[in-house]
Order: C-alpha cells, then sequence, then structure tokens
C-alpha cells in the first residue's frame, strides 16, 4: 500500500519517532504530532486539543494513515500490579486515559478525514497482554484492562467505519519488546532476539499494515503479521 499522507501522534517517542521517520523515507507526508510539539501540538487529555490537531491535519486534504503511537504503562519509580493488593484508583484511570480515551478520541477527529476514494487504515499501539483469551499469568492489572478496553474500542470503530468509509480499516498493533523508556524496568526478562530497536518494530509494523485492508479491520495483529485474539 503506497501511503500519500500520514498522520503521526506521539510523534516525540521511541516509536512514534520511527514510524514517521520511516514514513518519510518512503516518501510519505507526515504530519508529526505529540504533547511536546512537532507539526501540530496535541494532548491526548485534552479533547479540544485533539480537535484542533485534527484540523490542522486535515487543512491540505485528506489523510491515508493515523497511526496513534501513544502509550501508558506505569509512573516512574512505580511498576505495573503484580497482586490485587497494588490497584490503585488513580493509576487505572491513568491507564484509560491515556491507553483508552486518549485514541478514541483520536478516533472520533480523526477517522473523518481518512481518505474516502482509496484505501486507508487507522492504527493504534495495542499489547498482547490485552489478549483476554491469552492471559495466563495474571498482574498488570491496569495496563492489560486498558489494553483490551482499547481492542474492543477498536472493534467497534471498525464496524462504523466500514458503514462510513468502505476502503478504510481500523486495526491495534502489537510492537513487541521495544526498547523505549516505557520498557527498560523489564528488559533483564526479555529472552534473546527478542527487544527490538524502535526502527525494527517501525518496519515491521508497517509492513504489516501494507498487507491489510477493509477485511482485516476490527483486529489487532503482532509485528510479525500473526493476529493476537481478543
Amino acid at each position: 500500500m503506497t501511503w500519500r499522507r500520514a498522520a503521526v501522534i506521539g510523534a516525540s517517542g521511541g516509536i512514534g519517532a520511527a514510524i514517521a521517520d520511516r514514513l518519510e523515507a518512503d516518501g510519505v507526508e507526515v504530519i508529526r504530532l505529540s504533547r511536546s510539539g512537532g507539526d501540530v501540538k496535541i494532548d491526548l487529555e485534552d479533547e479540544s486539543s485533539i480537535a484542533e490537531a485534527a484540523a490542522k491535519s486535515g487543512e491540505s486534504g485528506p489523510l491515508d494513515l493515523v497511526f496513534v503511537a501513544t502509550g501508558f504503562l506505569h509512573e516512574e519509580g512505580s511498576g505495573p500490579e503484580k497482586d490485587w493488593r497494588h490497584l490503585e484508583a488513580e493509576n487505572l484511570a491513568r491507564n484509560f486515559a491515556i491507553n483508552v480515551t486518549g485514541p478514541a478520541l483520536v478516533a472520533k477527529h480523526f477517522l473523518p478525514l481518512l481518505s474516502d476514494e482509496r484505501r486507508s487504515g487507522f492504527a493504534a499501539l495495542s499489547a498482547r497482554v490485552g489478549s483476554i483469551s491469552d492471559n495466563r499469568l495474571g498482574g498488570w492489572y491496569a495496563y492489560r484492562a486498558s489494553k483490551a478496553a482499547l481492542n474492543m474500542m477498536i472493534r467497534s470503530l471498525s464496524i462504523e467505519l466500514a458503514r462510513k468509509k468502505p476502503e478504510a480499516f481500523c486495526v491495534g498493533l502489537h510492537p513487541g519488546t521495544v526498547d523505549t523508556r516505557l520498557s527498560v524496568p523489564f528488559q533483564r526478562n526479555v529472552p534473546a532476539g527478542k527487544l527490538f530497536t524502535p526502527e525494527y518494530s517501525a518496519a515491521s509494523l508497517l509492513d504489516v499494515l501494507n498487507g491489510l485492508g477493509p477485511s482485516d479491520s476490527g483486529k489487532c495483529f503482532a509485528y510479525d503479521g500473526e493476529e493476537i485474539p481478543a
């Protein structure tokens, strides 16, 4: 699939920056959006900023790809819950605000910008641990639950998107364990060869996206193209 115009939300992060760089290297016009600035400033916890960012992104025409590369796991100095005694309302709310509500509001304002005339896509970073049927270890309560909720949001969005833009698709993507600040506390447990650079993960995810179409909408895929069960 040849993208013409793409918006990358979270373009200042490790994966988001690598996605934007790879797209630009392939000749795609990229709009970089992040809380710290970039081409357009956006704050996933402020809907007015999302609406303004969408308006600016659509000024020069429709988008072929909207990629949400944001995510939250834990505050610095703490870690994901390993025991139900560690459950805290504030951490649950923070995970859902950034991992579910933010991408959902991005979809609200950016899905209308997808092209009506050619194949286009909306993708958000999800995670394998968001699979309910694949959960055999427990723990990581807030992160698991928020990614599962994101996957359901993607599924629901895909149904409406099919009615309004039949050539478009909406998917979740699992990037693998990527060498970014988010994964640093857990890298010692990663099997050899399974800690990816942002550049490798970005290239893999874009390869997956290039092979997807409307029939794949509503699903979640890993960096190697494997469909992840709900």
